[in-house]
C-alpha cells in the first residue's frame, strides 16, 4: 500500500543527496539538517533581510568603483600605465574579439549587478515588514540562477595568479579598484552568510 506524499510545498530536497524531507517552521535558534548526509538545510534568519539588502547596496557601490577606477598600474624601464577593468574589457571590443569583451563585462559586472538588484527587489519590502512585491518569486529565482555565473570573485583570484607571473618583469601597483574588488568579495561572502533561502521562500509564500 503506497503512502501519499505531503504537498510539494511542504517538502524540501537536500542539495547534496536529493533526500526529501518534510519542512516545518523552525525557531530562530533551530537548524535542520539532512537525515542522510547531514547537510544543513534550513537556517531561519527572518531578521537578516535588512542585512542582505544593505550588503547588496554596498556591493553595487563597490562594483562601480571596481569597474571604473584604476585597477592596476604597471611600470617598467621608465614607462608606466594604469588601466581600469572597463578599459581592459573595451580593449577587446574591436573585430572578432568583441564577443570576448561582452563575456568579460557580463561575467564580472552585469550579472552580479543584476543579481544584487533582484535580491533588493525581493527583500526590500520584507525587510520593512511589508508583503512581497509582485513577481518577487521570479526575481529571487532569477537571482539564484545567476549565482553560478557571477564571477567577480574568480576574476580577482585569476588576477592574483597572473600577477605572480608578471611581478618579475615589471613593477606592479594596485589601484583603488583592486581593493574595491577585494572588499566586494568580503561583502559577497557576508551576504551569503546572512541569507537563508528557505526563510526567503517562506516569506515570499513560494
Amino acid at each position: 500500500m503506497s503512502v501519499p506524499l505531503p504537498p510539494i510545498d511542504e517538502l524540501i530536497a537536500c542539495p547534496r543527496c536529493d533526500t526529501l524531507h518534510h519542512s516545518r517552521v523552525l525557531a530562530e535558534t533551530e537548524r535542520a539538517a539532512c537525515a542522510r548526509c547531514g547537510t544543513l538545510l534550513i537556517t531561519p534568519r527572518t531578521r537578516s533581510f535588512l542585512h542582505v539588502v544593505a550588503l547588496s547596496f554596498t556591493a553595487m557601490i563597490l562594483m562601480v568603483a571596481a569597474v571604473f577606477f584604476p585597477f592596476l598600474g604597471i611600470s617598467s624601464h621608465g614607462l608606466s600605465h594604469e588601466s581600469s577593468v572597463f578599459e581592459a574589457a573595451m580593449a577587446f571590443s574591436d573585430g572578432w574579439l568583441a564577443p570576448l569583451s561582452l563575456a568579460v563585462l557580463l561575467a564580472i559586472v552585469l550579472l552580479p549587478v543584476a543579481r544584487f538588484i533582484a535580491l533588493i527587489y525581493t527583500l526590500w519590502p520584507l525587510a520593512n515588514g511589508r508583503p512581497a512585491l509582485r513577481h518577487a518569486a521570479f526575481a529571487f529565482r532569477f537571482a539564484e540562477e545567476l549565482q553560478p555565473w557571477s564571477m567577480a570573485e574568480i576574476f580577482v583570484i585569476g588576477t592574483g595568479v597572473a600577477l605572480v607571473k608578471v611581478a618579475g618583469l615589471a613593477e606592479i601597483s594596485f589601484g583603488p579598484a583592486f581593493w574595491a574588488f577585494c572588499a566586494l568579495i568580503v561583502v559577497t561572502v557576508l551576504k551569503t552568510a546572512f541569507m537563508s533561502k528557505w526563510t526567503i521562500w517562506e516569506a515570499i509564500g513560494r
